[in-house]
């Protein structure tokens, strides 16, 4: 019988193996989120994101609006002086303009009523009316041209076809054949001068280059407002340069934003975490560093499992009880499936350990 005790106390003194496991409740989080920001400036022309949507790198966030600047009169473009990107203040500031137009009507006359036919009709001229023109030194240079100014005895004709010749004399018909009774005056022919066309912003579109033939309403460029870093923008489309879940949306289609305006902000994917609160007597079980399970439930007939890291143990008790607990945080790499705010149970591998039974 002594023996047999003996033996039953050796065995209670001999090591053990003992699987030491601890499960934790958790919930999926994310760290700071990361904004979006307009790289110009202008109207938000469509937007149509939500907070909580995912998104992808690259993916288009907002469309802004442009300025668009047309040609004001039929001709050819004399000069570009700007490129895309080039802030246009500072073009205007050194060239004048971003763009010269040559009107078609490149002849102008400027002419009086002292030659007129002495009629009352001939001595009043009308801003709009179609007149012929005809040197009057006995050259065979004809013209067509419309009144675009009046004043007093004084007005001007720009030509709409035909050849003259610069500062000749020429005289101004009413009747295409030049009858002398239809004459309404005498002038002197000059250049029509270059149309200056400027705006203000960045140019983010050059629609034209110089020589190119231009109808009046023909689209010239598009700016926007702001400087475009980089001298240079890919379209007026911003896209998302980071991957992960909207947080929170701070513009809508309609709104005017500058450049740097936060558009909205993202949770990325690699700052998803999951956090667990960790009873003061189950701190032993469980240190930084440590590889831990994790499981999600979403599915209850197939129970998803990844594994982690646990990257920070708090020092700071977040209950108010007698018994204390922390804050823990584990690093995770989530698949398509995870969702902030969702549960998890977070479980330590186990690992052997030795105990002597007392």
């Amino acid at each position: 019988m002594k023996r047999i005790l003996a033996l039953l106390l050796a065995l209670l003194l001999l090591p053990t193996l003992a699987m030491a496991e601890t499960t934790f409740d958790g919930a999926v989080v994310a760290g700071d989120a990361v904004s979006v920001t307009a790289p110009f400036g202008g109207t938000v022309s469509a937007f149509s994101l939500r907070a909580g949507s995912k998104i992808s790198s690259g993916a288009p966030v907002a469309t802004i609006g442009t300025t668009k600047v047309y040609a004001p009169a039929d001709g050819t473009v004399a000069g570009v002086f700007a490129q895309e990107g080039d802030a246009v203040e500072s073009v205007q500031a050194r060239w004048g303009a971003v763009m010269y137009i040559m009107p078609t009507n490149k002849f102008t006359i400027t002419a009086d009523i002292e030659k007129a036919y002495n009629s009352s009709e001939t001595k009043y001229v009308n801003i709009g009316e179609t007149v012929y023109i005809a040197c009057s030194t006995g050259s065979d240079h004809t013209a067509t041209g419309i009144v675009t100014g009046a004043s007093g005895n004084t007005y001007t004709v720009e030509t709409t076809s035909g050849t003259l010749m610069m500062e000749e004399t020429v005289n101004i018909y009413r009747s295409a054949d030049h009858a002398s009774t239809s004459r309404i005056g005498r002038g002197s022919v000059g250049r029509t001068q270059e149309i200056a066309v400027g705006g203000s912003g960045s140019i983010l579109r050059l629609h034209v280059k110089d020589g190119d033939t231009v109808e009046r309403g023909q689209l010239l460029f598009e700016t926007v407002t702001g400087t475009l870093d980089g001298l240079f923008a890919t379209g007026n489309e911003i896209r998302s340069d980071v991957s992960g879940v909207v947080a929170t949306v701070n513009t809508s289609a309609g709104a005017t934003v500058n450049k740097g305006d936060t558009l909205l902000t993202v949770y990325t994917m690699d700052t998803l975490q999951i956090e667990i609160s960790v009873n003061e007597y189950d701190l032993s079980a469980i240190s930084e560093g440590d590889t831990v399970n994790i499981t999600f439930n979403y599915d209850p007939d197939r129970p998803t499992q990844l594994t982690g890291t646990v990257s920070m143990i708090s020092h700071l008790s977040t209950s108010q009880d007698s018994e204390a607990s922390y804050l823990a945080y584990v690093d995770f790499t989530p698949d398509d499936n995870v969702r902030i705010g969702m549960t998890a149970v977070v479980t330590t591998i186990d690992e052997d350990k030795e105990s002597f039974g007392e």
